[in-house]
């Protein structure tokens, strides 16, 4: 890629300009005074190119019978999952699997097209800052091709000026080759750079694409799962309303957890279950529990997890656990930014004890991962799970918005989402490092 340049004259240039003035003057002196070409400027896009109304009528209804076949087979298929618990959480952590994958290739084709369009803005702003050098460069050349000077052998009567005429080309010519050379590489590699980020945009867009049907089908296998969970919508409701107003009255998320696991039946039963995990569970029966995505209990203590988590969604961390919060204080949590409207995902398998609004927490998501340990997840749009409900590691259980959702995330400096993950023991914040996984291959999966 052509070095950045800047628009001042530069020394080359004024080389450049003194050489294409000695160009003028040699073919002055030959007799070639004819005015310099003019730049000609390219022929109009061929309108052909664009779609006739008539084609384009034609191509979104057949976009419009894919959508509606697409949709049928997807209701088909969760129909055929209705009433198997199992292959309904298979096939829904295989779809959070592949959006996940997804949105990690839409963000790497974001950067290379971002990356593409600084490459061609260097090469664009290289060329317009030698514009006025290469008009005249391109000048002379033009002229020194159709009439160039005489040899001394056509014209013996005028030596001196032949003699003059070669000592002045021979100065400049070697300097021209190199800019002509330059200008070459330079306008190769700006159609390399366009041809590149067409073929970018066009992988982007089939991503995109993907991801969209992808996010159908988690949403419905999703509802599907609600539908199967759902016994008394009524007591349901009534549980939720419970829990908003403890979440107005609870003072901490340390109050709140313990409020809801007393006062709440859905939290109670499911802190309830967590306390009973693991009893009398081998090596073995862990690792069966694990490859078992109906399991209605953590395969795994999340005392023994650790190195085996994968974090809930794709995307850099932004303020570490124990970093500074510009407040005096610490960071109890991790802040990750993600893709807007990136799917989040539950990092261990655990009973949802809350799942609401809660102060400056913005949507806060709490699940009680047995042991006495507890997982905090808040800045999402939408939580996608209900109160008393086990999930899997590697479900989804939220969904992020366009932007930052939590009261912390202004001093943050990003108008990305941004999620917090808080890990608890026994009402205390810890490092959730320890539980990560380094490797996809490390990873639990239901």
């Amino acid at each position: 890629m052509p070095a950045r340049r800047t628009a001042s004259p530069t020394r080359r240039h004024l080389r450049l300009r003194a050489g294409a003035a000695l160009l003028a003057a040699a073919l002055w002196m030959a007799g070639l005074g004819a005015a310099p070409a003019r730049a000609q400027t390219p022929a109009p896009a061929d309108a052909g190119n664009q779609p006739a109304p008539k084609q384009r009528i034609e191509q979104l209804d057949a976009e419009l019978k894919q959508s509606t076949a697409a949709q049928q087979r997807l209701a088909s298929e969760v129909k055929a999952l209705e009433g198997d618990r199992a292959k309904l959480n298979e096939a829904l952590l295989d779809t959070a699997i592949r959006v996940r994958e997804t949105e990690a290739k839409l963000d790497v084709s974001e950067q290379r097209l971002l990356q593409l369009g600084r490459e061609a803005d260097d090469i664009r702003e290289s060329l317009d800052a030698r514009r006025a050098v290469l008009a005249e460069v391109l000048g002379g050349l033009v002229r020194l091709g159709r009439r160039p000077p005489p040899a001394l052998l056509v014209r013996p009567d005028d030596a001196l000026q032949s003699i003059r005429s070669a000592m002045l080309l021979g100065a400049v010519l070697p300097e021209l080759k190199a800019e002509t050379d330059l200008l070459a590489s330079e306008l190769a590699a700006q159609e390399r750079v366009r041809q590149d980020s067409a073929r970018e945009r066009d992988a982007l867009a089939e991503l995109k694409l993907s991801l969209a049907g992808e996010r159908q089908r988690t949403a419905a296998l999703i509802e599907e799962k609600k539908k199967s969970l759902r016994q008394g919508e009524a007591a349901l409701q009534e549980e939720k309303t419970r829990a908003a107003a403890l979440a107005a009255e609870a003072g901490n998320v340390r109050e709140l957890m313990e409020r809801m696991e007393t006062e709440v039946s859905a939290a109670r039963k499911a802190a309830q279950d967590a306390a009973q995990t693991q009893a009398g569970q081998g090596p073995a029966d862990r690792l069966a529990a694990l490859q078992n995505p109906g399991r209605l209990a953590p395969g795994v203590p999340f005392e023994d997890a650790k190195g085996l988590l994968p974090m809930p969604v794709g995307g850099a961390v932004l303020k570490a656990f124990g970093a500074e919060d510009g407040y005096g204080g610490q960071e109890k949590g991790m802040s990750l930014g993600t893709r807007i409207e990136a799917q989040v995902a539950s990092p261990s398998d655990g009973w949802v004890v809350y799942a609401g609004p809660f102060r400056s927490y913005g949507q806060l998501l709490i699940i009680n991962a047995g042991g006495g340990y507890h997982i905090l997840l808040a800045g999402m749009d939408k939580i996608t799970v209900e109160l008393g409900q086990f999930v899997l590691s590697g479900e989804p259980v939220g969904v992020m918005g366009r932007g930052p959702q939590l009261v912390s995330s202004a001093g943050l400096g990003t108008a990305q989402p941004i999620l917090y993950v808080e890990f608890r023991k026994d009402g205390n914040s810890i490092d959730p490092t320890p539980w990560w996984a380094t490797s996809e291959s490390e990873k639990v999966r239901g």
